[in-house]
């Protein structure tokens, strides 16, 4: 059976697939915890639309001011040790030509002999922050869910640029697996979201069997929750509407639940909502 093998490229891309910033705080961890070394990066001018993904200018240590562009980079790890490695694939999501930008990023990959491919997204979500974040882990490949028990996404819809690369490196005879994990909605304003990031890296580690240094995070992750905590116990209806959250969530967690019992809480949680069903991207990821 397929895994994904000792070289593995690790992808995240701001914006549309970064709820709470989770995904890419990920690959900022990855690259923090040990010393990589640029391999490749696209050429801006082809992909962003600078109306969008503006250039920065920034202060170098020697004072020196540059602009500093959009950009999507593999980064290699210097330092050669046993077990699986990470390459890391980080950047902006391209504003036009994805079919191209994809054949350039897996092109990459290719040279650098990269066996396997994980994509990391987060999505905002009807979840309680004081549960453990979801993460929903799924494959195309058939032999990769077989190995990894990972699930096959039923989504149809409009996708991001991590589905373009991962559908591109399927093609090419890479085997992939994406990781999404859920960010409750109603913490938008408190961003970063440490916890999603720790529950990706987390299953980051599982699944490929490299060994991923968590730094600060699991700190940060205790004060992002008390934060909210702090926030909703000022506010009655945020209490009210967690208690419901935390409800139904341990309605699905619990071994003895039937399907027919998950129906029912469900239904009732759509009935004090009091709007019919869920909203887009609710639940499970919408885009990818």
């Amino acid at each position: 059976m397929h895994t994904l093998g000792r070289r593995v490229l690790v992808v995240a891309f701001d914006g549309w697939n970064d709820a709470g910033e989770a995904a890419t705080a990920a690959t900022d961890q990855l690259r923090g915890s040990r010393s990589y070394e640029r391999v490749f990066s696209v050429d801006p001018e082809l992909y962003f639309d600078y109306m969008y993904s503006r250039p920065h200018v920034e202060t170098d240590p020697d004072g020196r001011r540059a602009l500093r562009w959009p950009e999507a980079t593999i980064w290699r790890p210097q330092a050669t040790a046993r077990g699986t490695r990470l390459w890391i694939l980080s950047g902006a999501e391209p504003a036009r030509a994805w079919k191209s930008f994809a054949a350039d990023l897996i092109d990459a990959a290719l040279s650098e002999d990269v066996t396997g491919i994980v994509a990391l997204g987060s999505m905002m979500s009807d979840v309680p922050h004081t549960r453990p974040i979801t993460v929903f882990s799924s494959s195309e490949n058939d032999e990769l869910r077989s190995a990894l028990s990972l699930e096959r996404s039923t989504y149809e819809g409009p996708v991001g640029i991590l589905s373009v690369i991962t559908s591109a490196a399927e093609e090419a005879g890479i085997p992939t697996a994406s990781l999404w994990a859920s960010v409750p909605h109603y913490v938008a304003g408190h961003s970063p979201s440490p916890k999603a990031t720790l529950a990706l890296l987390d299953k980051l580690e599982e699944i490929t069997g490299a060994k991923v240094a968590r730094g600060s995070l699991p700190g940060e992750a205790l004060a992002w929750e008390a934060t909210i905590d702090a926030a909703a116990a000022d506010d009655e209806e945020m209490t009210e509407y967690i208690r419901q959250l935390e409800q139904t969530r341990d309605t699905w967690d619990s071994p003895e639940a039937s399907g027919e019992a998950i129906a029912q809480e469900f239904e009732r949680y759509l009935r004090h909502r009091g709007d019919g069903g869920p909203g887009p991207g609710r639940g499970r990821p919408p885009r990818r």
